[in-house]
């Protein structure tokens, strides 16, 4: 199999497992907080994610990193996951997903004033057309349907904005540290700050939940390696799009879990913000733009 073919495979098997892993984010979310959820989701990935950094980072070199920039991470990767499975407790995956779509278009308007990159008038296009999505899926107005006036959906959108923040950092990190120093310091970091602000409000884990706490940390894993197999080895423009493969899960999980269907709405919104962000990464394979430019960082799909 040619080195295209497998980087696209990898790319859609890591969307499956992190679209698994947010279903299982949703189901723990509705027996405990949401911020012993996002702990929960860093120390199950942990026993694994330190396999893989002893496998791969000298453990002198791990220690020989950015402290001030990690810890900001930290907070950062926090009130993403926090927020995040706050939202995908309140609303179907579908919704959510479409709403945090907006994170790559994000992530392009960040770096202009915080890493100083360029990014021309087709860029801030794509950017605006990606928020009209948004706009559409959260419908705002006075109605009863509009996601505009729901907490949960509110929390996707500021977790999209931290998360877009996070990959900022992650890209000033990446130009000293290695994306496995980078992978364990922001699993074992996360896992330590959420897991000390849950702690107060911490629910006793039920027996039957263990299995879905361990497909929550092998998803996690395996979602990372695959991705960042796919953006090592394929193309960005070509594996990028295949993200979006994200909103079939989330709409068959919704239908076979929860017997939930998107509206037209969201269905609309998720289709514009999609388009917004296949044509920002094809305009920048075009102008001969860095891989920097439209990607986001493999190291934060963990995150994802």
């Amino acid at each position: 199999m040619s080195a295209p073919w497998r980087s696209a495979i990898a790319m859609l098997a890591g969307v499956a497992f992190f679209s698994v892993m947010d279903a299982t984010l949703k189901t723990l979310s509705a027996f405990y907080p949401a911020m012993q959820v996002a702990a929960l989701r860093g120390l199950a990935a942990l026993p694994m994610v330190v396999v893989y950094t002893a496998w791969r980072v000298p453990l002198a070199q791990l220690f020989q990193v950015q402290w001030r920039l990690h810890l900001l991470r930290c907070v950062l990767n926090v009130a993403t996951l926090w927020l995040f499975a706050y939202g995908i407790g309140q609303l179907a995956l579908a919704q959510a997903y479409t709403i945090f779509f907006i994170s790559p278009l994000l992530v392009t308007a960040l770096a202009v004033p915080i890493l100083k990159e360029r990014a021309s008038p087709a860029h801030w296009v794509a950017i605006g057309l990606g928020l009209l999505g948004v706009l559409i899926a959260m419908r705002p107005g006075t109605n009863v349907d509009s996601l505009w006036q729901s907490w949960g959906a509110l929390a996707i959108l500021g977790s999209a904005i931290f998360y877009g923040l996070t990959v900022i950092t992650a890209r000033l990190l990446s130009r000293t540290e290695s994306n496995a120093s980078i992978v364990f310091w922001t699993i074992a970091l996360m896992s330590l700050g959420a897991s000390l602000l849950a702690m107060g409000n911490w629910q006793p884990l039920q027996t039957q939940h263990f299995l879905w706490i361990v497909i929550l940390g092998v998803t996690g894993f395996l979602g990372t390696v695959a991705m960042t197999y796919a953006f090592a080895h394929g193309k960005t423009a070509n594996v990028a799009p295949l993200e979006y493969t994200a909103l079939v899960w989330a709409v068959a999980i919704d239908w076979v879990v929860w017997g939930a269907v998107p509206d037209r709405w969201t269905l609309i919104g998720g289709l514009v913000v999609i388009l917004s962000g296949v044509y920002l990464i094809r305009f920048a394979r075009r102008e001969g733009a860095s891989k920097a430019d439209t990607e986001l960082s493999p190291i934060d799909q963990s995150l994802h």
